[in-house]
């Protein structure tokens, strides 16, 4: 089978078609919008819309409002067209006579490949600002498919999260609650879906799980897949969470965003500062079954596709996919190994092994800054048991070295910068491969443990969060706990109290309360020892965090780690009590998400 690329032209409209007999993918020209996907004998698989398929970025001037750029290419041109693939490039060049008002200041370079017997097509953008250019936000990159809202209606998030999904008129019809994407549906098609609640971020996910997301047409038995083989383009690292899938139905890929962030996220660009990245490849992936069989089964067909056992991730960095200069091959990546342990002598009589740490590379900065990074590139994997990593297909470039242990609070950073250098490791190019061998991390301690509370794994998980109540539900996410009474709607700071007793007390010591929070949202903490009306509590933080990983259903957003020094004189011999106070707040969605907790002794 060959593939053939047939450039039609006519008055009403210009496109172009690239089909390999499984797949046909039809492009605007030279806008380079996704203007059709015929499979499986169906014509088109997109609904009719406006915009059926395309990339877009939402953009500011600073103190200006945000707008959406299209990201429309204005020329065109065949990269690559021979019996094995062909690849196409939809460009837009921006100069300062454009304006800055009606375009985002960027080079734009929209490329779509197709390949000979692959059920699918890859989907990857280079865009570049160049140095002197005007002051920008650019606060959300990603890529968007509208589906045809007749034929798919079941959406496959993860093994877990899978189900049939209400229409966009259900939602249109319902009842918009206290956060605008959140609707009650009041009059749907389908009475099961009634009285449920529907919301996009019930379906977000983090960056390390969201390999494959999609949708399924039972019509057909036809699944529509975006599949993400690395994670080395997206922002904020391997917990960052985004959306994946939602009513429409849409199918998205998030590169970079401010959701579960806020504008802590580095989106900005200032002072003429120039900046390149390339966004992808990803794999649209097509696939389907006899009607015969369970529709279902597409969904592990998906999976597989993108599986280590499988070509996508396997095959990763794509070696000969592309003839783009800016996305290298593996053969001119590197390679970073080595062994992190844990040194704490007050919990381990000797080195620990940093079982499971999540181990990655990221534009060099502070100890856990890589969260807030979307700019540069980012090379995550896990250690082993024994705290042994090797994070591979590393860009060239300039990096630290960042850790962080489930089980272990803070962040690591190894001191050392880490340079990739370009070039053919099977050349022997030493500065490819990098042996850091064992490195050792001291988490922030002070004294020995007294008490604790949580697990320090950067989420929410084992503190209290109420269930819904039965009409503020979506039961896909259902807990066997039911609320009966509705609250009120006022809102006041509220106070936590944690009780303790002391046997002895170091009236001269210090004494360390160790604070990790999973996330905050417009909101400022105040601790106080056993005085809870002391006018000048013992710590307190600024207004912190837009997270807004309350309203959208998450346990984590930006981790926040306070490490507080406490005079023994504060303390008593017997019952004490901490009290940590939320000294504003004006709303259900503003608040903190606790991590961890832990009073240390004196050393």
């Amino acid at each position: 089978m060959s593939y053939t690329a047939e450039f039609l032209l006519s008055d009403r409209a210009r496109k172009v078609v690239i089909d390999n007999g499984i797949v046909q993918l039809t492009l605007s020209k030279p806008n380079g919008l996704v203007r059709g996907v015929k499979y499986n004998g169906i014509e088109d698989l997109l609904e009719n819309d406006a915009y059926k398929g395309y990339w877009d970025i939402v953009w500011s001037k600073p103190g200006g409002r945000d707008s959406t750029d299209m990201l429309k290419a204005t020329e065109f041109r065949v990269v690559t067209e021979n019996e094995d693939q062909v690849e196409l490039s939809f460009t837009k060049s921006w100069n300062s006579s454009h304006g800055h008002n009606s375009a985002v200041p960027l080079n734009i370079d929209k490329r779509y490949i197709m390949r000979r017997g692959s059920s699918g097509f890859y989907m990857y953008a280079i865009l570049e600002r160049l140095k002197g250019w005007p002051d920008v936000n650019m606060n959300q990159i990603r890529i968007v498919f509208k589906l045809k809202n007749q034929r798919f209606r079941y959406i496959a998030i993860s093994d877990e999260i899978q189900r049939f999904m209400p229409t966009p008129k259900d939602r249109k019809a319902g009842q918009t609650l206290a956060y605008a994407e959140a609707v009650r549906l009041t009059h749907t098609s389908n009475p099961l879906f009634r009285g449920e609640v529907d919301d996009k971020y019930q379906y977000a996910m983090e960056s390390k799980d969201d390999k494959v997301h999609g949708w399924i047409s039972q019509d057909g038995a036809v699944g529509f897949w975006m599949i993400t083989p690395s994670q080395e383009f997206r922002s904020g690292g391997p917990i960052k969470q985004d959306l994946t899938a939602h009513v429409g139905p849409t199918i998205l890929s998030m590169f970079t965003s401010t959701h579960y962030t806020g504008m802590d996220l580095d989106t900005k660009y200032r002072t003429g500062e120039g900046w390149k990245k390339v966004f992808g490849p990803i794999f649209v992936y097509l696939n389907s079954i006899p009607s015969r069989k369970d529709y279902r089964s597409l969904w592990d067909d998906a999976k597989k596709q993108a599986s280590s056992m499988s070509i996508e991730e396997n095959q990763w960095p794509y070696n000969n996919l592309t003839r783009s200069e800016d996305f290298p091959s593996a053969d001119q990546r590197g390679t970073v190994s080595g062994q992190l342990v844990i040194r704490d002598l007050f919990m381990y009589k000797s080195l620990k092994s940093a079982s499971y740490a999540y181990i990655g590379l990221a534009v060099p900065g502070a100890a856990g800054s890589w969260q807030f990074d979307s700019k540069g590139y980012q090379f995550w994997t896990r250690a082993d048991k024994k705290g042994y990593f090797s994070i591979k297909n590393v860009r060239a470039g300039d990096y630290n070295l960042y850790a962080w242990v489930p089980g272990i609070i803070g962040d690591y950073k190894h001191e050392v910068n880490i340079s990739i250098k370009p070039g053919t490791v099977t050349l022997g190019n030493a500065g490819s491969n990098i042996n850091l061998g064992l490195l050792r991390y001291g988490p922030p301690r002070n004294g020995p443990t007294l008490w604790e509370i949580g697990i320090p794994d950067r989420s929410a998980a084992e503190f209290f969060v109420p269930d819904p109540y039965p009409t503020l539900e979506n039961r896909l996410f259902n807990n066997l706990t039911k609320h009966k009474n509705a609250g009120k709607n006022t809102y006041n700071p509220t106070t936590w109290q944690i009780k303790f007793e002391l046997e002895n007390v170091n009236q001269t010591g210090h004494y360390t309360f160790q604070l990790a929070l999973a996330s905050a949202h417009i909101c400022a903490l105040q601790v106080r020892f056993n005085d809870p009306s002391a006018g000048r509590p013992h710590f307190q933080t600024r207004l912190i965090g837009k997270d807004n990983a309350i309203a959208r259903h998450r346990i984590r957003g930006l981790y926040r780690f306070y490490s507080v020094d406490v005079l023994g004189q504060h303390l008593l011999k017997g019952q004490n009590t901490v009290y940590l106070t939320l000294s504003r707040i004006r709303n259900a969605f503003e608040g903190i998400l606790y991590d961890y907790i832990r009073l240390e002794g004196p050393a």
